[in-house]
């Protein structure tokens, strides 16, 4: 029957003409009276039983109605899986060919519409998700402006890597749903599986990951083995051998903060069906656990507590701070022992544990034979293996007493000159200054270098020639004030005043010397935002934004590269303090490779270990148990054959050996409805009357 024609239907309708327990009432006493008849013997029963009997219809009012019917097709979904898994191979190519032969088929049925939805490519609304294969929920939306009556069954084309499949007690498809592999049975591949990772890590410490090579399906025992490759922030490969099916541990180092990006990949094997579950990733953040600081003040002074308050503020910082309170030369007759509750643990210090400390600072000291030579080398030693040395001059800092005039000399990037200025001057951030993370963006700099800073004076400076570093402030007649310096694998700094706890004082208004110092320190740290020519890149949102420090103006684009290989060219816009920035929208998660031919930097975008590719291979496994719930069947199309479709009644088998089934409702509208009265209200009231009569002349005899 087709759903373009009408067609009639027949039935019976009753208008009672009083209330339901109305006629039931008089319907009880009718049979009452009958049955008192009966129990009599009375004459005239039948004619009696007759006349109520059609009394009782009269008070139903029964009528013939036809309606006029218009069927409804029934719809049959198709879902199709779009997913990335299914580029693996001629998965697409399969897709593609069974949905044209189906809805061939199908278009033969009249009675039969057809819906096609495409599902589970990423979203470009949300690159980053990582949900899975979404084919269930596709479905249920499909059928959502549709009655349960009409819907005749749904076929999903996948490889049957689908991720939202509710258990069956809870599914909602109330038809039969088949389901098209897209694959062959027993398909072999090789992946490599992070099993556990951290997300955070100590800076200087080693994290364990766990890592395992499948060969699937697996089959038990075996000696073989795998090389697996590890590169640290895209830098060179580290191979290792790890047998396959065992979960090894591997233990990383975290050398860095912010994040730390790992990178495996293992040989594809003796199966493999794509590249991409050959490689994995991970982000370890790096945190510092405690920064050991060794503050070393030379005498006391005004400034020694500023040293103190702001280190002591911070509670990753671990200070030890010893003050010279007496220099040998002056004597007095007190002895030592009275002179100092504990002693100097100067060998314990500079030797023993001098790879303790990451940051020494010397605050106005003077070599007084406290420290002796080798001991100061052990500090230039530490200071090129990756420590770091600050030291804030004094008065006597040009002197021959003066650090300069040490081992430490070697590594300080400004000489003084021997002249000390004694006057006011204001700091000024430097023209690199203004471009150097420590100093640029400082609390009330002002955009305009031409305008000075409405910061209160300073009133010492050591005359300092620079040969090396960077000079980020000035003073007096542009001499430098703060330098910086990279040596070896450490830093140094050199502050040529010991002025500063004037503004901790907030003498003329004061200044930022908390910012300026903390800021100091970090970057003498290695604190990755703090770095002065550096590429970095990161995930905001749905977009990447790329950000180029340097301290000479760059206008160079950077090239991105994309986890798919794709190479995209990005100009980056200059901004104040050094930096240039640029965005881009993503597509899709994995790592992004981001240079500027000198410096590289990767973002990790989105799940880096997509659940798509968890496992490959097509499979049955995880649509079978609704599959089945719902009286539908699983059919492998990997050899491009197609079961033949056939409509099957409601209630009957839905699948077979090679065919399914879709329900063939017969549902329908009614477009119209004409009523026939049963019995005429005149003609049937005088026929019980007759009726009646004849009784009371039956009993009359």
């Amino acid at each position: 029957m087709s759903g373009a024609h009408g067609i009639a239907g027949w039935g019976l309708a009753v208008a009672p003409m009083l209330p339901a327990w109305a006629i039931a009432a008089f319907a009880a006493t009718a049979l009452a009276l009958l049955g008192l008849g009966a129990w009599r013997r009375a004459r005239g029963l039948l004619w009696r039983a007759a006349g109520l009997t059609l009394l009782l219809l009269i008070l139903l009012d029964p009528s013939l109605v036809r309606e006029q019917r218009e069927a409804q097709k029934d719809v049959a979904i198709i879902v199709v899986d779009d997913s990335p898994s299914m580029d693996i191979g001629n998965r697409h190519a399969l897709a593609g060919s069974a949905l044209a032969q189906l809805q061939q088929q199908l278009k033969a049925d009249p009675d039969l519409a057809v819906r096609v939805v495409h599902a589970g490519a990423p979203n470009p609304e949300q690159p980053l998700a990582d949900p899975g294969t979404q084919l269930y929920h596709a479905l249920i939306g499909a059928l959502a402006d549709l009655p349960r009556q009409r819907v005749a069954g749904a076929i999903m084309i996948t490889d049957g890597e689908v991720h939202d499949m509710p258990p069956p007690s809870r599914l909602a498809f109330v038809a039969p749903l088949h389901a098209l592999i897209t694959g062959k049975p027993g398909e072999a591949d090789r992946r490599l599986v992070i099993e556990s990772a951290p997300s955070f890590g100590i800076i200087g410490k080693e994290v364990t990951l766990t890592l395992k090579v499948e060969d699937l399906p697996e089959t038990g025992a075996s000696d073989a083995v795998a090389e697996v490759t590890l590169r640290k922030d895209g830098g060179p490969p580290v191979a290792e051998q790890v047998p396959v099916g065992v979960a090894v541990p591997i233990a990383v180092p975290i050398d860095h903060g912010g994040d730390n990006v790992f990178e495996l990949s293992v040989e594809p094997g003796p199966h493999s069906l794509t590249p991409d579950n050959k490689h994995a990733a991970f982000v370890v953040h790096g945190v510092r656990d405690r920064l050991k600081v060794l503050l070393v003040s030379g005498e006391p002074y005004q400034g020694e507590r500023v040293w103190r308050n702001i280190l002591k503020s911070d509670p990753t910082v671990d200070l030890v701070h010893f003050t010279i309170l007496r220099p040998p030369e002056k004597q007095d007759g007190t002895p030592i022992r009275e002179l100092s509750l504990i002693a100097f643990p100067i060998r314990e210090l500079f030797d023993q544990k001098i790879g303790n400390f990451d940051l020494i600072i010397f605050d106005r000291y003077q070599q007084r034979s406290i420290l002796p030579m080798t001991y100061l080398d052990n500090i230039v030693q530490r200071v090129r293996e990756g420590g770091a040395l600050l030291v804030e001059a004094g008065p006597s800092f040009g002197t021959p007493e003066g650090l300069y005039r040490s081992p430490l000399g070697s590594i300080m990037p400004a000489e003084p000159s021997g002249e000390v200025f004694e006057q006011g001057f204001h700091p000024t951030v430097s023209g690199v200054g203004r471009r150097h993370p420590v100093t640029a963006d400082l609390p009330g700099l002002p955009g305009d270098p031409s305008t000075p800073p409405p910061w209160g004076r300073w009133f010492r400076q050591v005359d300092s020639l620079p040969h090396g570093g960077e000079t980020v402030m000035t003073g007096i007649n542009g001499s430098p004030l703060l330098v910086l310096d990279r040596i070896g694998r450490g830093r140094v700094a050199e502050l040529m005043s010991d002025q500063m706890w004037l503004w901790a004082r907030g003498f003329e208004g004061g200044g930022p010397q908390a910012e300026l110092l903390r800021r100091t320190v970090y970057w003498l740290m290695k604190e990755p935002d703090l770095e002065e020519n550096d590429l970095r890149a990161t995930v905001a949102g749905n977009r990447l934004a790329v950000t180029r420090q340097s301290l000479a103006v760059d206008t160079r684009p950077v090239r991105v590269t994309d986890p798919d290989g794709k190479v995209t060219t990005l100009t980056l816009t200059p901004e104040q303090g050094g930096r240039s920035r640029g965005t881009m929208p993503l597509k899709r998660s994995g790592l992004y490779r981001v240079t500027d031919g000198r410096r590289s930097a990767i973002a990790a975008a989105g799940a880096l270990n997509p659940l798509e590719l968890g496992d490959v291979r097509a499979t049955g496994a995880k649509l079978a148990p609704d599959v089945e719930a719902s009286g539908g069947a699983i059919f492998w199309i990997g050899d491009g054959s197609l079961p033949e479709v056939r409509r099957v009644a409601p209630g009957r088998l839905a699948a077979g050996h090679g065919w399914l089934g879709l329900r063939e409702n017969g549902d329908y509208v009614v477009t119209g409805v004409s009523e026939v009265p049963l019995l005429p209200g005149v003609l049937t009231l005088l026929l019980a009357l007759g009726l009646f009569v004849a009784a009371w002349r039956q009993e009359g005899r």
